[in-house]
């Protein structure tokens, strides 16, 4: 019993994937808190 026929293929690179939907959920989410900030700044300030 020296053969290890469980072997399995190597992964693909997925990092870019991983990047672009970081990008799409993160630049709403970052936008969305930037417009939160500025308004409840106007709302506070007068």
């Amino acid at each position: 019993m020296t053969g290890d026929s469980s072997q399995s293929p190597p992964e693909p690179d997925r990092r870019a994937l991983i990047a672009f939907s970081w990008f799409w959920v993160g630049l709403p989410l970052a936008y969305g808190l930037y417009e939160l900030v500025r308004k409840a700044t106007q709302l506070f300030t007068g």
